[in-house]
């Protein structure tokens, strides 16, 4: 399965009864990474009232972290509704950080909550993506006459040659996506070519 992710940082403002809401989303891959990030809004916007925000670290459908906070807006009104979208779009390896400045006409829970998500979707929805795709790394012991056929397959099956030692034999160590390595194993067991499955990334 492969996973989208920021392709990089977008900034987008949302007007709602003269309340601004600046939307900024980026890639964070660490809960460092993402104070880091929520930081640099607040050094950016360091009037605005309220800095909401939500993050989702890993693959979308089965995320390795996610958190959120609602940064003194009532509770589930600001951070919730920002993580929800996020999910909603399901994008990985996110950061959304939501600054508000206060137009002077409360909004209430419901107006809040529409609000926060709305900002969220509005910079979402524009934001540049990447799709990363689960790789595996492994060697594979061959022979000299083995060597052009691997290098054949390897070009057709998105696998990366990343490096190659001569001996008595050939020992190459090959990058691939995920999918294609039962691909790979049956190529070798057809060309009697040995995988070393332990050495793998």
């Amino acid at each position: 399965m492969s996973t989208q992710v920021p392709a990089s940082e977008l900034e987008r403002q949302l007007e709602v009864r003269k309340s601004r809401f600046i939307a900024r989303a980026g890639r964070v891959v660490t809960r460092e990474q993402a104070m880091a990030f929520l930081e640099q809004s607040r050094q950016r916007y360091p009037d605005a009232r309220h800095h909401c925000w939500a993050y989702l670290l890993g693959d979308p459908a089965a995320a390795s972290s996610a958190a959120m906070n609602d940064d003194g807006e009532p509770g589930g009104t600001a951070g919730k509704p920002i993580l929800n979208v996020i999910q909603h779009k399901a994008i990985g390896d996110v950061m959304v950080v939501v600054s508000r400045y206060f137009g002077g006409i409360k909004l209430g829970a419901g107006g809040l909550v529409r609000a926060y998500a709305g900002a969220t979707e509005a910079v979402l929805a524009e934001l540049p993506l990447d799709t990363l795709v689960p790789q595996r790394s492994l060697w594979l012991t061959l022979d000299f006459p083995q060597e052009q056929p691997l290098r054949h397959w390897a070009e057709h099956h998105a696998a990366e040659v990343l490096e190659v030692r001569y001996a008595e034999q050939v020992s190459m160590q090959l990058s691939l996506p995920t999918s294609h390595l039962q691909a790979l194993l049956g190529f070798c067991a057809a060309h009697g070519i040995s995988p070393d499955m332990r050495d793998n990334i």
